[in-house]
């Protein structure tokens, strides 16, 4: 079985779980998730606005991700870290391998 052969009803409703724990989890930085996977909330959002086929702008995406506007997540975060940026740096270059 691939992740294409799951409905893709089941596969929406996995997706909507993933975001409302991201949600809750705001504890967890997007600089994180970017140094240990290579993608954040913001990399969901854009996801999200693509695949809506411009049904969604940037700002809407985001709200939808994140659960709140975008502007009052950030204001909320705090600063990265050198090492956290040095991780995420690293991290996000193994997307282009």
């Amino acid at each position: 079985m691939t992740i294409d052969d799951i409905d893709d009803a089941a596969a929406a409703t996995a997706f909507r779980r993933l975001i409302r724990h991201l949600q809750h989890r705001t504890d967890a930085q997007n600089v994180d998730l970017m140094g240990l996977a290579g993608f954040c909330r913001n990399c969901l959002s854009d996801w999200v606005g693509e695949a809506a086929g411009g049904a969604l702008d940037k700002e809407a995406a985001r709200e939808a991700v994140y659960g709140m506007p975008y502007a009052q997540w950030k204001a909320g975060q705090p600063a990265a870290t050198p090492e956290q940026l040095a991780r995420m740096d690293a991290s996000v270059a193994k997307n282009r391998a």
